[in-house]
């Protein structure tokens, strides 16, 4: 993709600053995988007996790095271990070719620290269907072990982007025992972004000390009601990896702490809000909260069919309260609902009610809403107790502009 892209409107003001997490140390190199003059690799070393959770994507055309780490989950846990990252190429629907570089790829790392195999994870994250050249990276790690650093935590969250218009990070500190755990994530995501597992490339350090197994159950739970709740345009990536990694340097054992569980959330819920913040052309971040269905599932149905109609993202990138594309997309979801018991409201403003347009609404009311950076639909069905968020961005003509030469 031909130059670089304007930061999105929506974008914080600044990385946060993550703290040092015991035991994990980073670096990023510019390899030219794909692009030049700026950092497309980076590699995170784990100390001994970090536990390492994940949750990937369940695309049936999923990347041959994307097999081999969900092959690695829950092996051995008494070495080290080492996330390799590169930015550019995807290294999917690459044949054996594909397998065959996450080979070189993973034996090059294990030389280069000294870790077992099975404890390189790797990800791949750009253009689908180019053979990754996979001798760029390789001949870059000597380097990038040398540079490794406890505090190049923001330099990674910047070799991993691609359509990304700034780097997303997020952190949380609990006082468990008396002592501080911490907790620092990195994310990159802006398009091809849907729910189903987790989305784009994340990865999440703590010093927090949990067995793998249990680990394996917070980052799944947490997914569900975070990264599994967002979408940009509705398509699922072929690379998706969402990769958890606690060393125990606190001495802490967080397992069935409720409060560790919570942060743990909060950081991966901070982290999809950024990605959907970076939408490839987004102006507007959406929060659609659904109510009063027959059950959690079917609101999550209705909240996506919402988030995902286009004709719904542009109308709201026209500013425009077009409540009847709300009324369709609901209806089009398949999950249970009545025209006659249901209710919409655009920010507080009460837009229509048993099956026809409030009496008191006024579409000024509406269109002055949808003139804000940050826009809230609720539906509430009238038919149970079910309930569910998700969250979105506007559909503009930027979004094409940067899909249409993506490979230029």
């Amino acid at each position: 993709m031909a130059g670089a892209l304007p930061r999105s409107p929506l974008a914080p003001e600044t990385f946060p600053k993550l703290p040092q997490i015991d035991g994990i140390t980073f670096a990023a190199v510019e390899a030219g995988v794909r692009y030049s003059g700026r950092l497309d690799v980076m590699l995170a070393i784990c100390a001994p007996g970090t536990s390492v959770a994940g949750v990937f994507t369940k695309s049936s055309t999923r990347a041959a790095p994307v097999l081999d780490c969900q092959a690695k989950l829950g092996g051995r846990q008494d070495a080290g271990a080492a996330i390799l990252v590169n930015a550019g190429n995807a290294n999917a629907f690459t044949g054996r070719n594909g397998v065959d570089a996450v080979a070189a790829v993973v034996d090059a790392t294990a030389q280069a620290t000294g870790l077992p195999a099975e404890r390189i994870f790797t990800a791949s994250t750009g253009v689908i269907g180019e053979p990754l050249p996979h001798e760029r990276i390789t001949a870059h790690l000597s380097n990038l072990v040398t540079l490794q650093s406890a505090d190049a935590i923001a330099v990674a969250a910047s070799a991993i982007m691609t359509t990304d218009t700034y780097p997303k990070g997020a952190t949380r500190t609990i006082n468990a025992n008396g002592k501080p755990v911490k907790i620092a994530g990195i994310a990159k995501g802006s398009g091809m972004i849907a729910p189903d597992m987790a989305t784009m490339l994340v990865y999440i350090f703590t010093d927090a000390q949990v067995s793998q197994s249990a680990l394996q159950d917070m980052v799944g739970a947490a997914a569900d009601t975070t990264f599994n709740c967002i979408t940009v345009d509705s398509d699922t990536s072929t690379s998706d990896s969402l990769i958890v990694a606690a060393t125990g340097w606190s001495g802490v054992d967080v397992t069935g702490n409720a409060e560790f569980e919570e942060a743990l959330q909060a950081v991966m819920l901070d982290l999809s809000h950024q990605v959907v913040r970076d939408g490839e052309g987004a102006t507007k971040f959406i929060t659609i909260d659904v109510t009063g269905c027959t059950d959690a599932s079917a609101a999550k149905t209705h909240g996506l069919s919402i988030a995902n109609s286009p004709l719904v993202k542009t109308a709201i990138a026209g500013e425009d309260p077009n409540w009847g594309r709300v009324v369709m997309a609901v209806g089009k979801s398949g999950a249970p609902a009545d025209r006659d018991t249901l209710s919409i409201w655009f920010g507080d403003i009460l837009v229509a009610e048993n099956g026809w347009v409030s009496p008191t609404y006024r579409e000024e009311d509406a269109a002055a809403h949808m003139k804000q950076d940050n826009i809230r639909i609720r539906v509430d069905c009238g038919m149970g107790e079910g309930s569910a968020t998700v969250w979105t961005c506007d559909l503009t003509h930027g979004y094409i502009d940067i899909n249409a030469d993506y490979r230029s």
